[in-house]
């Protein structure tokens, strides 16, 4: 009885994923680099190139993480690696939008000039 749960470990952690798997990746990573390329190749100007860009380079990152860092299959571990920073960023660029806006109130009310 020992030798058969031995035997099914060792299979369980020797599991691959099919060759399919990491070759349709690549061709998502081929295309979102293809897009990424054309959003400057039809120069394209503003938010929407930044924004563009950006969804583009989070959209292979998220790929390449998920799937050739294994974490597509570690629930508790793709939450904190993968969502938890960025929230974690966007509640530090919220505190410092508040304090830049504190700090050019002072700035405008103590330089004002006395009318």
């Amino acid at each position: 009885m020992h030798e058969a749960y031995a035997s099914e470990a060792t299979h369980a952690e020797g599991q691959q994923h099919p060759i399919k798997l990491y070759l349709v990746v690549w061709g998502w990573l081929f295309v979102l680099s293809t897009f990424s390329y054309l959003v400057d190749y039809f120069g394209l100007q503003g938010y929407l190139r930044w924004s563009l860009i950006l969804l583009f380079m989070v959209l292979k990152a998220g790929l390449i993480v998920a799937v050739f860092m294994h974490m597509a299959w570690e629930r508790l571990a793709l939450t904190y690696a993968i969502l938890l920073p960025p929230v974690l960023v966007l509640v530090f660029v919220a505190i410092m939008v508040f304090e830049s806006e504190y700090t050019h109130l002072i700035r405008v009310l103590f330089f004002a000039s006395p009318t």
